[in-house]
């Protein structure tokens, strides 16, 4: 296997992991150029690699018209188009009419398009009038869990609420953080909101949000490895308020850490978690959420019981259900059998869940 990667975001020194080549190629620092420029040098290093890759996969539906250069080298070409990249605010009108457009015809540039989420997937049907293949993403703790991460950032385990993700508009940390500051003090208790994560190139609503924000929330950046995971497993429940995209790998990573999760009644949101979360108003936004947050931290048994449907619905979740799925979808993509949606025996639950969310 061959991973290629962007010198900003993986260390070059790293030249294997887990097995995987990586190949590190440059790209342009633009929000907008970044990773269409790096996956255009990956698509023409592949086509011209000797031997060639037996099936080529791409990600994020932008870059559907790189497609067709691994398609005209021979190469069989999977797209996931990630959820439905053109909903987010970040764009400017160029841009989004441009992933529209790149959505649209996603599975006419590769061979295969799928998605990440049974609603996704149900949406794209209904914009765009085809149908595509879909394939989860999974979730498990790491044993290894030693950090020192809460000392570091003062924080005492079952007394902070967790946001994890990029710091940009369609996620909707600064609902969470206007919430937040609605709810009394003598209702925290000391209780911290602990904001995680950033985003390159929205440094201007990431300030915005911090302004917003009053000293009881910790915004401390990146956070990776074994100190993500104590965060995760230490947290009093967490909160995921973002309205776009398919499968959030943070709100699966929540519930297999044995989270209590608070999320946006966005539908591919409630595909993942079922009834073993509990849901605010998107609609409504702030008053809701800040209803829903005082209330369970006026309700630590709640919590407790939506702790224990976390960890069961993250079962649904396996990385080798998952790994089966691609392995399955490849080799057909290889032998040339056919397109159309492609179905996950083990995770048959979340497309009944979702059928049941349509109108």
């Amino acid at each position: 296997m061959i991973v290629y990667c962007r010198p900003h975001v993986v260390d070059p020194s790293i030249r294997t992991w887990k097995g995987a080549e990586l190949v590190h190629l440059p790209t342009l620092r633009n929000k907008y150029l970044d990773t269409f420029v790096h996956t255009l040098l990956a698509a023409i290093h592949a086509a011209r690699s000797r031997p060639q890759p037996d099936v080529a996969l791409f990600f994020i539906a932008g870059n559907s018209p790189l497609c067709l250069i691994t398609r005209g080298a021979g190469i069989p070409t999977v797209i996931n188009v990630d959820g439905l990249d053109s909903d987010r605010r970040k764009w400017n009108r160029f841009a989004k009419a441009y992933l529209r457009a790149a959505e649209r015809l996603s599975p006419r540039m590769a061979h295969r398009a799928i998605t990440d989420s049974y609603a996704a997937a149900h949406i794209y049907e209904q914009r765009y009038g085809r149908e595509i293949g879909v394939v989860p993403y999974g979730a498990e703790v790491p044993e290894e869990l030693r950090s020192d991460v809460l000392e570091r950032l003062g924080l005492e385990p079952r007394r902070y609420v967790l946001f994890v993700g990029r710091l940009e508009p369609e996620n909707n940390p600064h609902l969470l953080v206007e919430a937040w500051a609605r709810i009394p003090s003598r209702v925290t208790n000391g209780m911290k909101l602990v904001v995680v994560g950033g985003a390159p190139y929205a440094s201007e609503y990431i300030n915005r949000v911090r302004r917003a924000a009053d000293p009881r929330v910790v915004f401390p950046g990146y956070v990776f490895g074994p100190g993500y995971w104590q965060l995760q497993r230490n947290a009093y429940l967490f909160c995921a308020p973002t309205e776009v995209g398919g499968t959030h790998p943070v709100i699966l990573e929540a519930l297999a850490a044995g989270n209590c999760v608070l999320v946006n009644d966005y539908r591919p949101n409630a595909e993942t978690v079922g009834d073993a979360g509990v849901y605010f108003s998107g609609g409504e936004g702030v008053p809701d959420l800040a209803r829903e947050l005082e209330r369970l931290l006026q309700e630590p048994e709640t919590v407790e019981d939506y702790r224990r449907r976390a960890l069961e619905r993250a079962r649904l979740y396996s990385w080798d259900a998952v790994a089966s799925a691609y392995e399955q979808m490849l080799l057909e993509v290889c032998d040339g059998l056919g397109h159309g949606p492609l179905q996950l025996d083990k995770l048959e639950e979340l497309e009944r869940a979702t059928a049941a969310l349509s109108p």
